[in-house]
């Protein structure tokens, strides 16, 4: 996932940053069975994303288009794109608020971190009658997980995206540094960022803006000391030390004044607005801001390391990305799913090339699907550079980004919030947050949180 904006973004300086920052509330608790109703001689769907059609990000806004007009070329039931910003996408209610209004787009883009809103609600059409054995078999163990309820797929994953820690070769340079002085713990990448904190220039930059996004970017920190926000979602529950010590780290990065409570352009995923301006010399952000880099400032200096990791602690990142889905209330959700299922699920060598397009030509991420990264490898897509690094040294040892429901999401965003920036005690808000969780926990009764 988240994902998370995921957010974060690819070729341009969209970013990963997650759906609905403020909307928490909105569709969590709202069933969506009042969608519009299907209406099977629909001859047009409308597919809502934040790549295309817009001029600001030409390159996957080029793949969007050219993967709806392969479609509609043979296809009585044509796909029609809405683009809507990555900041109404991602930071407002823009979503929400058109299936409130049974309004809801046929086909959307939603990260694991939102999966269980829609999905419970009854938004989500099962696309698992129009995928080929062949084309699940494809994709790659645990990839699928959170987007699968009792055996069903409900969303079809493009990409994933692992995140790590990027540095200005230059700001190292000046500071006296070297490769020698990459942090590997918590504690060194703090001592490192002082050295490169000076009047103009943060040393360090985590995401600061609440939403699916900062949650996705701060889950790692939390996991790699046995901590998670569900009691039994591979950790101790959030009332856990790793939790504490997670909400402490990166409240001191904030207070010791080496990383800004508040980040440049689309935010903490946005690597060309941050560090390549100069604003920070590190930044924690994805896989997805190569491309990035390259599209907007090809001639940045940088490298990428592993998340630095705690005493005592096991290294862990998140895998965030995207999925397409289709709308179970929409006014065509057998076509919406084909479609879906035709885009990104197609194991014909036209559907293989597609794939390997969006992972290494419209952005950079690791695909998804078997034959998709074979058919990258053959290319030499992650043969050198970055995206070796991420093959090789940050990948190994991530875990997908986690589906919680809004109320979990939003008991840990606040947590997020309340230490970094107004200093609150780790300790007593992981205790408030955890308290939170549990009573929501005792009368859940959707789709088990993963």
């Amino acid at each position: 996932m988240s994902k998370h904006p995921h957010p974060p973004m690819g070729a341009s300086s969209l970013t990963r940053r997650s759906l609905l920052q403020a909307g928490g509330a909105l569709l969590g608790a709202m069933p969506l069975g009042a969608c519009r109703k299907s209406h099977k001689g629909t001859t047009e769907l409308s597919f809502w994303n934040f790549y295309a059609p817009t001029d600001q990000f030409p390159v996957p806004s080029k793949w969007f288009n050219e993967l709806v007009h392969a479609w509609n070329a043979n296809n009585d039931i044509k796909v029609t794109l809405r683009y809507v910003p990555p900041a109404d996408y991602f930071a407002g209610t823009v979503l929400q608020t058109a299936f409130s209004a049974n309004e809801g787009p046929d086909i959307f883009l939603i990260s694991p971190g939102d999966f269980l809103r829609y999905y419970n609600g009854g938004a989500l059409a099962d696309l698992t009658p129009y995928l080929s054995p062949e084309a699940v078999a494809d994709y790659i163990d645990g990839v699928l997980d959170t987007r699968k309820v009792d055996g069903k797929i409900y969303g079809l994953p493009m990409e994933v995206e692992p995140l790590a820690m990027y540095y200005s070769l230059q700001a190292f340079e000046k500071a006296g540094l070297s490769e020698a002085d990459i942090p590997k713990t918590w504690e060194q990448l703090l001592a490192v960022a002082r050295k490169l904190t000076k009047r103009d220039q943060f040393g360090l930059l985590f995401e600061t803006t609440p939403g699916y996004y900062q949650n996705f970017t701060w889950y790692p920190f939390m996991w790699m000391g046995g901590a998670s926000a569900v009691p039994g979602q591979g950790g101790a529950g959030f009332n856990a030390p790793g939790a504490i010590k997670a909400l402490e780290f990166w409240r001191r990065a904030v207070q010791d004044g080496v990383c800004p409570r508040k980040c440049q352009g689309d935010g903490g995923s946005d690597a060309v607005a941050n560090l390549a301006s100069g604003y920070c010399a590190m930044q924690q952000t994805g896989i997805w801001s190569v491309s990035q880099l390259a599209q907007k400032a090809p001639n940045f200096p940088y490298g990428v390391f592993r998340l630095p990791v705690p005493d005592g602690g096991t290294y862990t990142t998140d895998m965030g990305g995207w999925a397409f889905v289709a709308n179970a209330k929409g006014r065509n959700p057998e076509a919406a799913a084909k479609f879906v299922a035709w885009a990104l699920g197609s194991t014909t060598p036209e559907g293989v090339e597609r794939c390997r397009q969006w992972n290494t030509v419209a952005k950079t991420n690791l695909p998804p699907r078997k034959s998709v990264s074979q058919a990258a490898e053959r290319e030499g897509s992650f043969a050198k550079g970055a995206l070796a690094t991420f093959v090789k040294d940050i990948a190994p040892g991530g875990r997908g980004e986690p589906r919680y429901t809004p109320e979990v999401y939003r008991a840990v965003s606040d947590a997020i919030q309340a230490c970094q920036l107004s200093g609150d005690d780790p300790a007593k808000n992981a205790a408030e947050t955890a308290a939170k969780v549990e009573s929501f926990l005792k009368a859940y009764k959707g789709a088990r949180m993963l």
